[in-house]
């Protein structure tokens, strides 16, 4: 855009309200004053402007769905096309939009649907990149409110002002592709002198990938965009036929990707798609197909390595050579290793930091941007260390201490947004490289960039028993004494218990011992990228032989599903005998995928009267189907089943053999 551009907003504001009867009067076509609209939603997820079942469109008819998963009260108000039919411009809500999933669909929708401005209160790291990425425009500034009502257009300059020079140039350019078709053509490794201070772990990471180019700095600090090389580039089903769509319609063919050697695509959300109620009941199965086939055409053309996930019918006849699963869980296993740079088009990628790695989830443009440049987009965060101090008591997991960090006061308010959480203290030297990941996944829960652990003689432990890798560590793989970070945040871990996190955010949650009534469950799932490792199931399987020891299955009325995170969980749990007990106490098993977590697959609801207690990382609105999800860790999931009402294991060992 020229300098002095204004962008023009003839249309409505649509104010994402709290209130029903605010949203059924906008869109019965009365315009509201902020004051008329009442309080603003906060927390609005992807989940809800782009539900997932919708997520198989990437052209223009994703413009119809936006916002058709929201939420206000108990109502869904928008349907199709209520965006566009209403001639809205404008969308105004409240703190932390778009939480959740890293799906590029949602700010895509929004712009298909006639939206140029999102006005919020905060923004979700990954939402407001991606926004960026495509050129929509996003502020905090509610000022600029009156004067639209006024019909002023708003200057440009004023728009990206307070943004990093970056995120200005590329919403400037009208978006990421078109900014590296002028500015990315230089682009170098950029030599930056790590000893000239003291660093954290993820600083000396990002200084030894950085990228040199004329518009950004070579040695970044915290709130500087820049530019950086990735040892490893992943994606999925969900975002590879939008990314080829891009960057056919912006480069034509033939394409040429940058080192494909280091691109690695997985087909891990759709093998149970055709059990999916979500995708059954819009009749978007066979559209879910075609999007798979558009994947497997784009790896076949360029050569890429390719995971896909197994059916029920084909893993009867896996011989133990299929090695595949959820994408970021699989990095972890296979792929990622202290000090590397990993991005992958996912909001759970964070989990391989686990390992001491980068691992960030990107949107669909900045992969497709990666693709043919090498070059991942970041805005530097600044650091959060966590310390858990202490030992954790016999029963609780790392889920519980995540769900912990979640409720507290200053995270739920957004203190994590876009932080780098460094985990460290005895409690996190003392976890498995497994529970390490729970806690670096659901760093995507707690707002934050990533998530990072320090390796060490666990680290070399997992890669050694899980991978056959022998590595040393170097010197420099930790953060430095004096290291700056934006806080200090500590827990005693010695004085928690199971923990829960009612339906609707993760961030909801509570001691379980402190619920006053025992909520009635009808469905136990059991599985994720959070919840579908090999220690996980080490959780599940030790309540369930427990009860089948004691002749106990699952509640009447109740489903238990449990859905292994990769092969190599199932072949640990064959090898170790845990599917004998799974089937005594009337457990189904379920292939790898992400399957009810991402509403496709078993074990998400029907109704929107069904309860589900859930091992899985999130809980917003529709997320998990039309029914209340409850989260807690394996070990609660477990022993909720076989209870058929929220219960720890040892609550359930006190109910059945009076202990404790």
């Amino acid at each position: 855009m020229p300098d002095g551009a204004t962008l023009a907003l003839p249309g409505r504001l649509l104010f994402l309200s709290a209130s029903a009867q605010a949203m059924a009067r906008q869109l019965a076509g009365e315009p509201l004053t902020p004051a008329q609209a009442g309080t603003l939603r906060d927390d609005v997820s992807t989940d809800e402007i782009t539900p997932v079942h919708i997520l198989s469109h990437y052209d223009d008819r994703l413009g119809r769905f936006a916002y058709t998963g929201f939420k206000a009260g108990d109502t869904v108000p928008l349907g199709p096309e209520a965006v566009r039919g209403g001639g809205f411009c404008v969308t105004v809500a409240g703190k932390r939009y778009g939480k959740g999933s890293s799906r590029e669909h949602s700010p895509f929708a929004e712009k298909l649907a006639g939206i140029r401005l999102v006005i919020a209160e905060s923004f979700e790291r990954i939402y407001r990149q991606n926004a960026d990425n495509i050129g929509l425009f996003t502020s905090t500034d509610f000022g600029l409110i009156p004067r639209i009502l006024a019909g002023e257009a708003i200057a440009v300059d004023e728009l990206v002002e307070g943004r990093d020079a970056l995120a200005a140039a590329i919403l400037r350019a009208g978006g990421l592709l078109r900014f590296g078709q002028r500015h990315m053509r230089d682009v170098r490794p950029a030599a930056v002198a790590e000893g000239d201070r003291p660093r954290t772990l993820f600083e000396k990471i990002v200084a030894r990938h950085a990228l040199a180019t004329a518009l950004t700095p070579a040695d970044p600090a915290p709130g500087d965009g820049a530019f950086v090389r990735a040892d490893l580039r992943f994606i999925h089903e969900y975002y590879t036929g939008m990314a080829a769509h891009m960057l056919q319609a912006t480069f034509g063919k033939p394409l040429a990707l940058h080192d494909p050697r280091s691109i690695v695509v997985f087909e891990d959300h759709t093998n149970y798609v055709t059990e999916s109620p979500a995708h059954l009941r819009g009749g978007l199965v066979d559209k879910v197909l075609a999007m798979c086939r558009a994947q497997r055409a784009f790896a076949a053309e360029h050569g890429l390595r390719e995971h896909r996930t197994l059916t029920e019918a084909e893993a009867a006849r896996d011989d133990g050579r299929h090695v595949a699963g959820i994408s970021h869980a699989m990095v972890a296993e296979h792929y990622a290793l202290p000090g590397q740079l990993i991005a992958g088009t996912d909001s759970h990628t964070p989990h391989s930091g686990a390992l001491g790695c980068v691992a960030f989830g990107v949107g669909t443009t900045d992969m497709a941007n990666a693709f043919v440049t090498g070059a991942v987009r970041l805005t530097l965060p600044p650091s959060l260390l966590v310390r858990l101090e202490g030992q954790l008591p016999a029963g609780v997991t790392a889920k519980d201490v995540v769900l912990h960090l979640l409720a507290l006061p200053a995270l739920r308010a957004g203190a994590g947004v876009g932080k780098v959480f460094e985990f460290a203290g005895p409690v996190v030297e003392a976890l498995s490289t497994d529970e390490r990941a729970t806690l670096t996944n659901m760093t995507a829960e707690l707002g934050g960039f990533t998530g990072i652990v320090a390796p060490d003689a666990e680290t070399l432990r997992f890669l050694k028993e899980r991978r056959g890798v022998d590595i040393e560590l170097e010197p420099w793989m930790r953060s430095d004494p004096g290291a700056a970070y934006a806080e200090v945040l500590s827990v005693d871990c010695s004085r928690l218990t199971p923990m829960v996190a009612r339906p609707g955010d993760p961030g909801n949650g509570v001691a379980l011992g402190d619920l006053q009534e025992r909520v009635r469950v009808d469905i136990a799932y059991g599985g994720s990228c959070t919840a579908g490792k090999r220690e996980d199931f080490d959780h599940y399987h030790a309540v369930l032989a427990w009860a089948a020891a004691r002749g106990l299955r699952v509640a009447p009325g109740v489903q238990l599903f449990l859905q292994f995170g990769t092969t190599a969980v199932r072949d640990h749990c064959i090898a170790q005998g845990y599917l004998q007990a799974f089937e005594q106490v009337g457990a189904r098993i379920l292939q790898p995928s992400c399957g009810a977590c991402g509403n496709c697959g078993p074990g998400s609801t029907t109704e929107a009267s069904q309860v589900t207690v859930s091992a899985i990382n999130r809980n917003f609105p529709g997320r998990g189907g039309p029914g209340q999800v409850w989260l807690a860790s394996p070990p609660t999931v477990a022993a909720s089943a076989i209870a058929g009402r929220l219960l720890s294991f040892e609550e359930l060992q006190a109910q059945v053999d009076g202990v404790g």
